[in-house]
Protein backbone atom coordinates (compact mmCIF):
# COMPACT_ATOMS: atom_id res chain seq x y z
CA UNK A 1 0.00 0.00 0.00
CA UNK A 2 1.30 3.34 -1.03
CA UNK A 3 1.73 5.81 1.67
CA UNK A 4 1.03 9.81 0.83
CA UNK A 5 1.50 12.46 3.55
CA UNK A 6 -2.30 14.23 2.29
CA UNK A 7 -5.27 13.28 0.09
CA UNK A 8 -7.58 15.97 -0.70
CA UNK A 9 -10.84 14.49 -2.60
CA UNK A 10 -12.18 16.98 -5.34
CA UNK A 11 -10.29 18.74 -8.07
CA UNK A 12 -12.89 21.58 -7.53
CA UNK A 13 -11.83 25.15 -6.79
CA UNK A 14 -11.24 24.69 -3.08
CA UNK A 15 -9.96 21.35 -3.40
CA UNK A 16 -7.22 22.86 -5.79
CA UNK A 17 -6.46 25.64 -3.77
CA UNK A 18 -6.03 23.20 -0.80
CA UNK A 19 -3.77 20.96 -2.63
CA UNK A 20 -1.63 24.12 -3.73
CA UNK A 21 -1.34 25.60 -0.42
CA UNK A 22 -0.43 22.34 1.12
CA UNK A 23 2.08 21.27 -1.76
CA UNK A 24 3.88 24.82 -0.40
CA UNK A 25 3.89 24.55 2.72
CA UNK A 26 6.47 21.24 1.68
CA UNK A 27 3.47 18.55 2.09
CA UNK A 28 3.30 15.29 -0.09
CA UNK A 29 -0.03 15.53 -1.89
CA UNK A 30 -2.05 13.72 -4.10
CA UNK A 31 -5.21 15.19 -5.13
CA UNK A 32 -8.28 12.57 -6.15
CA UNK A 33 -11.20 13.80 -8.78
CA UNK A 34 -13.87 11.40 -10.04
CA UNK A 35 -14.01 12.92 -13.07
CA UNK A 36 -12.34 13.16 -16.21
CA UNK A 37 -11.78 17.00 -15.62
CA UNK A 38 -11.07 19.41 -13.18
CA UNK A 39 -13.84 21.42 -11.88
CA UNK A 40 -16.56 20.11 -14.14
CA UNK A 41 -19.16 20.44 -10.84
CA UNK A 42 -20.10 23.67 -8.71
CA UNK A 43 -17.00 25.23 -9.61
CA UNK A 44 -17.71 25.52 -13.14
CA UNK A 45 -21.51 26.19 -12.64
CA UNK A 46 -22.07 29.30 -10.93
CA UNK A 47 -21.66 33.49 -11.22
CA UNK A 48 -17.78 33.75 -11.00
CA UNK A 49 -18.29 36.63 -9.07
CA UNK A 50 -15.91 37.95 -6.69
CA UNK A 51 -17.87 38.69 -3.49
CA UNK A 52 -17.22 41.56 -1.22
CA UNK A 53 -18.50 39.72 2.26
CA UNK A 54 -21.64 42.07 2.34
CA UNK A 55 -23.91 39.75 2.90
CA UNK A 56 -22.53 37.15 5.55
CA UNK A 57 -23.64 37.12 9.48
CA UNK A 58 -20.99 39.15 11.64
CA UNK A 59 -18.76 36.40 12.78
CA UNK A 60 -19.20 34.05 10.31
CA UNK A 61 -17.03 32.02 8.83
CA UNK A 62 -18.50 32.91 5.28
CA UNK A 63 -17.81 36.82 6.46
CA UNK A 64 -14.30 36.08 7.56
CA UNK A 65 -13.09 34.15 5.05
CA UNK A 66 -14.76 36.10 2.25
CA UNK A 67 -13.45 39.43 3.24
CA UNK A 68 -9.75 37.61 3.21
CA UNK A 69 -10.63 35.07 0.17
CA UNK A 70 -11.49 38.54 -1.98
CA UNK A 71 -7.93 40.24 -1.08
CA UNK A 72 -6.18 36.86 -1.58
CA UNK A 73 -8.10 36.03 -4.80
CA UNK A 74 -7.27 39.65 -6.40
CA UNK A 75 -3.75 39.18 -5.88
CA UNK A 76 -3.58 36.37 -7.08
CA UNK A 77 -4.95 36.61 -10.11
CA UNK A 78 -3.33 40.02 -10.81
CA UNK A 79 0.34 37.43 -10.19
CA UNK A 80 -1.10 34.89 -12.01
CA UNK A 81 -2.89 36.70 -15.01
CA UNK A 82 -5.95 35.20 -14.58
CA UNK A 83 -8.85 36.84 -16.20
CA UNK A 84 -10.59 39.36 -13.43
CA UNK A 85 -12.42 42.62 -13.50
CA UNK A 86 -12.99 44.72 -10.61
CA UNK A 87 -16.25 46.11 -12.31
CA UNK A 88 -18.27 46.43 -8.82
CA UNK A 89 -21.72 45.98 -8.32
CA UNK A 90 -25.09 48.05 -7.55
CA UNK A 91 -27.08 46.58 -4.81
CA UNK A 92 -30.54 48.10 -5.50
CA UNK A 93 -33.90 48.90 -3.55
CA UNK A 94 -37.11 49.02 -5.76
CA UNK A 95 -39.51 50.53 -2.89
CA UNK A 96 -39.20 51.90 0.79
CA UNK A 97 -39.37 48.86 2.48
CA UNK A 98 -36.22 47.87 0.65
CA UNK A 99 -34.83 50.90 1.14
CA UNK A 100 -35.06 50.33 4.68
CA UNK A 101 -33.50 46.75 4.31
CA UNK A 102 -30.44 48.40 2.30
CA UNK A 103 -29.66 50.22 5.44
CA UNK A 104 -29.46 47.06 7.44
CA UNK A 105 -27.69 45.69 4.83
CA UNK A 106 -24.78 47.98 4.98
CA UNK A 107 -24.87 47.86 8.65
CA UNK A 108 -24.36 44.46 8.57
CA UNK A 109 -21.41 44.63 5.63
CA UNK A 110 -19.68 47.42 7.87
CA UNK A 111 -19.16 45.56 10.65
CA UNK A 112 -17.89 42.52 8.48
CA UNK A 113 -14.90 45.21 7.80
CA UNK A 114 -16.43 45.88 4.75
CA UNK A 115 -15.24 49.25 4.53
CA UNK A 116 -16.06 50.90 0.79
CA UNK A 117 -19.68 50.63 0.07
CA UNK A 118 -21.51 53.12 -1.06
CA UNK A 119 -24.94 55.41 -0.57
CA UNK A 120 -26.51 56.54 -3.27
CA UNK A 121 -29.52 57.84 -3.66
CA UNK A 122 -31.70 57.40 -7.14
CA UNK A 123 -30.58 60.03 -9.70
CA UNK A 124 -26.92 59.55 -8.11
CA UNK A 125 -27.49 55.35 -9.41
CA UNK A 126 -28.67 56.50 -12.36
CA UNK A 127 -25.91 58.69 -13.20
CA UNK A 128 -23.38 55.58 -13.18
CA UNK A 129 -26.18 53.13 -14.81
CA UNK A 130 -28.75 55.38 -16.83
CA UNK A 131 -31.24 52.30 -17.09
CA UNK A 132 -31.43 51.18 -13.56
CA UNK A 133 -34.51 51.70 -11.34
CA UNK A 134 -34.89 52.05 -7.92
CA UNK A 135 -35.10 54.14 -4.89
CA UNK A 136 -31.39 53.83 -3.77
CA UNK A 137 -28.98 51.83 -4.25
CA UNK A 138 -25.63 50.58 -2.41
CA UNK A 139 -22.00 50.45 -4.76
CA UNK A 140 -19.80 48.10 -4.08
CA UNK A 141 -16.42 48.61 -5.83
CA UNK A 142 -14.86 45.48 -4.68
CA UNK A 143 -17.31 43.23 -6.27
CA UNK A 144 -15.80 41.88 -9.43
CA UNK A 145 -15.97 38.74 -11.77
CA UNK A 146 -13.19 36.09 -12.49
CA UNK A 147 -12.55 33.15 -14.90
CA UNK A 148 -13.38 30.81 -12.75
CA UNK A 149 -11.62 27.84 -15.09
CA UNK A 150 -8.54 29.97 -15.27
CA UNK A 151 -8.58 30.16 -11.84
CA UNK A 152 -9.05 26.55 -11.44
CA UNK A 153 -5.95 25.79 -14.45
CA UNK A 154 -3.50 28.75 -12.84
CA UNK A 155 -4.65 26.70 -9.07
CA UNK A 156 -3.87 23.15 -10.39
CA UNK A 157 -0.34 24.41 -12.30
CA UNK A 158 0.89 25.67 -8.91
CA UNK A 159 -0.32 22.47 -7.16
CA UNK A 160 1.55 20.28 -9.55
CA UNK A 161 4.62 22.82 -10.24
CA UNK A 162 4.74 22.21 -5.87
CA UNK A 163 4.74 18.43 -6.09
CA UNK A 164 1.51 17.51 -6.01
CA UNK A 165 -0.25 14.87 -8.25
CA UNK A 166 -3.44 15.46 -9.72
CA UNK A 167 -5.42 11.90 -10.35
CA UNK A 168 -8.21 12.16 -12.40
CA UNK A 169 -11.06 9.34 -13.11
CA UNK A 170 -10.38 8.66 -9.24
CA UNK A 171 -13.67 8.39 -7.23
CA UNK A 172 -13.04 7.70 -3.47
CA UNK A 173 -15.10 4.35 -2.29
CA UNK A 174 -14.65 4.92 1.47
CA UNK A 175 -12.12 4.11 4.01
CA UNK A 176 -11.36 3.42 7.83
CA UNK A 177 -8.43 4.07 10.22
CA UNK A 178 -5.81 2.24 10.75
CA UNK A 179 -2.81 2.35 12.76
CA UNK A 180 -0.84 3.81 9.95
CA UNK A 181 -2.59 6.47 9.01
CA UNK A 182 -6.17 6.44 7.08
CA UNK A 183 -6.70 3.98 4.54
CA UNK A 184 -8.42 5.11 1.26
CA UNK A 185 -10.08 3.02 -0.99
CA UNK A 186 -10.59 4.59 -4.51
CA UNK A 187 -12.13 3.25 -7.60
CA UNK A 188 -12.05 4.10 -11.15
CA UNK A 189 -10.19 2.16 -14.04
CA UNK A 190 -7.04 1.56 -11.95
CA UNK A 191 -8.73 1.05 -8.56
CA UNK A 192 -6.08 1.48 -5.76
CA UNK A 193 -5.81 1.97 -1.53
CA UNK A 194 -3.58 4.98 0.04
CA UNK A 195 -2.35 5.36 3.03
CA UNK A 196 -2.61 9.05 4.39
CA UNK A 197 -1.65 10.81 7.39
CA UNK A 198 -4.64 13.64 6.65
CA UNK A 199 -7.44 13.53 4.18
CA UNK A 200 -9.41 16.25 2.68
CA UNK A 201 -12.87 16.00 2.21
CA UNK A 202 -13.60 18.71 -0.79
CA UNK A 203 -16.13 16.69 -2.32
CA UNK A 204 -18.61 19.24 -3.23
CA UNK A 205 -22.43 17.81 -3.36
CA UNK A 206 -20.82 14.03 -2.73
CA UNK A 207 -18.96 15.23 0.44
CA UNK A 208 -21.62 14.10 2.80
CA UNK A 209 -22.14 10.88 1.41
CA UNK A 210 -18.39 10.64 1.07
CA UNK A 211 -17.97 11.33 5.04
CA UNK A 212 -20.57 8.26 5.61
CA UNK A 213 -18.52 5.90 4.13
CA UNK A 214 -15.39 6.14 6.09
CA UNK A 215 -15.61 3.35 8.76
CA UNK A 216 -16.12 4.65 12.54
CA UNK A 217 -17.57 8.55 11.54
CA UNK A 218 -20.14 9.26 14.00
CA UNK A 219 -23.11 9.65 11.86
CA UNK A 220 -25.29 11.09 14.50
CA UNK A 221 -22.44 14.70 14.25
CA UNK A 222 -22.95 14.79 10.43
CA UNK A 223 -25.72 16.89 8.70
CA UNK A 224 -28.18 15.14 7.46
CA UNK A 225 -28.03 14.00 3.50
CA UNK A 226 -30.17 16.56 1.95
CA UNK A 227 -33.67 15.47 0.71
CA UNK A 228 -33.71 18.29 -2.04
CA UNK A 229 -31.01 20.12 -4.01
CA UNK A 230 -31.14 23.68 -4.81
CA UNK A 231 -30.79 24.16 -8.18
CA UNK A 232 -29.88 27.69 -9.74
CA UNK A 233 -31.11 28.57 -12.97
CA UNK A 234 -29.52 31.03 -15.46
CA UNK A 235 -30.49 32.68 -18.10
CA UNK A 236 -28.44 34.42 -20.95
CA UNK A 237 -29.11 38.03 -22.38
CA UNK A 238 -29.88 38.76 -26.14
CA UNK A 239 -27.79 41.90 -27.43
CA UNK A 240 -25.44 43.94 -25.85
CA UNK A 241 -25.53 44.27 -22.14
CA UNK A 242 -27.36 47.18 -20.43
CA UNK A 243 -24.98 47.75 -17.41
CA UNK A 244 -21.27 47.93 -17.00
CA UNK A 245 -21.56 46.93 -13.81
CA UNK A 246 -23.32 43.51 -12.02
CA UNK A 247 -26.82 44.69 -10.46
CA UNK A 248 -28.24 42.75 -7.79
CA UNK A 249 -31.74 43.08 -5.76
CA UNK A 250 -32.08 43.19 -2.00
CA UNK A 251 -31.32 39.24 -0.97
CA UNK A 252 -34.41 37.57 -1.13
CA UNK A 253 -35.75 34.51 1.11
CA UNK A 254 -32.79 31.56 0.12
CA UNK A 255 -30.63 33.08 -2.09
CA UNK A 256 -29.63 36.72 -3.51
CA UNK A 257 -31.81 37.14 -5.87
CA UNK A 258 -32.22 37.14 -9.55
CA UNK A 259 -29.32 39.55 -10.49
CA UNK A 260 -27.21 40.51 -13.80
CA UNK A 261 -23.50 39.09 -14.21
CA UNK A 262 -21.29 40.08 -16.99
CA UNK A 263 -18.54 37.36 -18.23
CA UNK A 264 -15.08 39.00 -19.59
CA UNK A 265 -16.25 39.17 -22.38
CA UNK A 266 -19.40 41.55 -22.04
CA UNK A 267 -22.11 39.38 -22.21
CA UNK A 268 -25.11 39.36 -19.83
CA UNK A 269 -26.74 36.91 -18.18
CA UNK A 270 -29.48 36.58 -15.25
CA UNK A 271 -29.94 34.22 -12.44
CA UNK A 272 -29.86 31.95 -10.27
CA UNK A 273 -33.38 31.27 -9.40
CA UNK A 274 -33.92 28.52 -6.99
CA UNK A 275 -35.91 25.87 -7.53
CA UNK A 276 -35.84 22.49 -5.17
CA UNK A 277 -35.57 19.55 -7.46
CA UNK A 278 -35.25 16.13 -6.29
CA UNK A 279 -32.32 14.89 -8.26
CA UNK A 280 -29.04 16.40 -9.70
CA UNK A 281 -30.11 17.73 -12.76
CA UNK A 282 -28.64 20.59 -14.99
CA UNK A 283 -31.03 21.32 -17.93
CA UNK A 284 -33.12 24.71 -17.78
CA UNK A 285 -36.36 24.89 -18.64
CA UNK A 286 -37.46 27.43 -20.62
CA UNK A 287 -40.67 28.09 -19.45
CA UNK A 288 -38.95 29.55 -15.95
CA UNK A 289 -37.67 32.28 -17.81
CA UNK A 290 -41.63 34.34 -17.06
CA UNK A 291 -40.82 34.47 -13.57
CA UNK A 292 -37.15 36.07 -14.52
CA UNK A 293 -38.72 38.72 -16.36
CA UNK A 294 -41.22 39.63 -13.56
CA UNK A 295 -38.23 39.88 -11.24
CA UNK A 296 -36.17 41.82 -13.59
CA UNK A 297 -38.25 44.61 -14.72
CA UNK A 298 -38.62 45.41 -11.42
CA UNK A 299 -34.48 46.85 -11.57
CA UNK A 300 -34.56 47.01 -15.60
CA UNK A 301 -37.91 47.53 -16.79
CA UNK A 302 -36.35 47.99 -20.40
CA UNK A 303 -35.41 44.64 -20.59
CA UNK A 304 -37.07 43.57 -23.53
CA UNK A 305 -39.48 40.67 -24.41
CA UNK A 306 -38.45 37.62 -25.82
CA UNK A 307 -34.66 38.64 -24.94
CA UNK A 308 -33.70 35.58 -22.50
CA UNK A 309 -32.57 32.26 -23.38
CA UNK A 310 -31.69 29.14 -21.33
CA UNK A 311 -27.90 29.29 -20.08
CA UNK A 312 -26.90 26.95 -17.49
CA UNK A 313 -27.73 25.52 -14.27
CA UNK A 314 -26.06 24.85 -11.24
CA UNK A 315 -26.35 22.99 -8.23
CA UNK A 316 -25.86 24.25 -4.51
CA UNK A 317 -24.16 22.15 -1.59
CA UNK A 318 -26.54 23.70 0.80
CA UNK A 319 -26.96 21.75 4.52
CA UNK A 320 -30.38 23.38 4.89
CA UNK A 321 -33.79 22.81 3.11
CA UNK A 322 -36.51 25.39 1.93
CA UNK A 323 -37.39 27.73 4.37
CA UNK A 324 -34.43 27.03 6.57
CA UNK A 325 -31.97 29.55 7.81
CA UNK A 326 -28.79 29.12 6.08
CA UNK A 327 -25.99 27.48 8.34
CA UNK A 328 -22.45 28.51 8.10
CA UNK A 329 -19.43 26.37 6.39
CA UNK A 330 -18.59 23.97 8.69
CA UNK A 331 -14.95 22.66 8.55
CA UNK A 332 -15.25 19.55 10.62
CA UNK A 333 -12.15 18.00 12.11
CA UNK A 334 -11.98 14.55 13.97
CA UNK A 335 -12.87 16.16 17.32
CA UNK A 336 -16.65 16.34 15.56
CA UNK A 337 -16.66 13.37 14.18
CA UNK A 338 -14.32 10.66 15.37
CA UNK A 339 -12.40 9.73 12.18
CA UNK A 340 -8.79 11.13 13.30
CA UNK A 341 -7.03 12.47 10.16
CA UNK A 342 -10.01 13.06 8.82
CA UNK A 343 -11.23 16.73 7.57
CA UNK A 344 -14.92 17.20 5.74
CA UNK A 345 -15.91 20.25 4.27
CA UNK A 346 -19.74 20.81 4.27
CA UNK A 347 -21.62 23.71 2.88
CA UNK A 348 -19.25 25.27 0.90
CA UNK A 349 -21.74 27.26 -1.61
CA UNK A 350 -21.46 31.42 -1.84
CA UNK A 351 -18.77 32.47 -1.40
CA UNK A 352 -16.90 29.44 -1.28
CA UNK A 353 -15.54 30.76 -4.82
CA UNK A 354 -14.34 33.66 -3.29
CA UNK A 355 -13.24 32.39 -0.36
CA UNK A 356 -11.05 29.51 -1.66
CA UNK A 357 -7.74 30.67 -0.98
CA UNK A 358 -8.90 31.14 2.58
CA UNK A 359 -10.65 28.20 3.10
CA UNK A 360 -7.56 26.18 1.87
CA UNK A 361 -5.54 28.27 4.60
CA UNK A 362 -8.54 27.70 7.14
CA UNK A 363 -8.69 23.94 6.24
CA UNK A 364 -4.96 23.10 6.39
CA UNK A 365 -4.59 25.14 9.67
Amino acid sequence: MDRVDCIVIGAGVVGLALARHLALKGREVVLLEAEDRIGTGISSRNSEVIHAGIYYPAGSLKARLCLAGNRALYAYCEARSVGHRRCGKLIVATDAAQTGALRQLRSRAETNGVGDLQWLEAAAARHLEPNIHCTAALLSPSTGIVDSHGLMRALRMDAEAAGAAVVLKSPVLGGRRLPGGLEVKVGGGDPMTLLAGRVFNCAGLGALALARAFEGIRLDNLPPLPRRFAKGNYYGLSGAAPFSRLVYPVPSQGGLGVHLTLDLGGQARFGPDVEWVDREDYTVDPRRADAFYAEVRKYWPGLPEGSLHPDYAGIRPKLHGPGEPAPDFLIQREDAHGVPGLVNLFGIESPGLTACLALAEEAAR
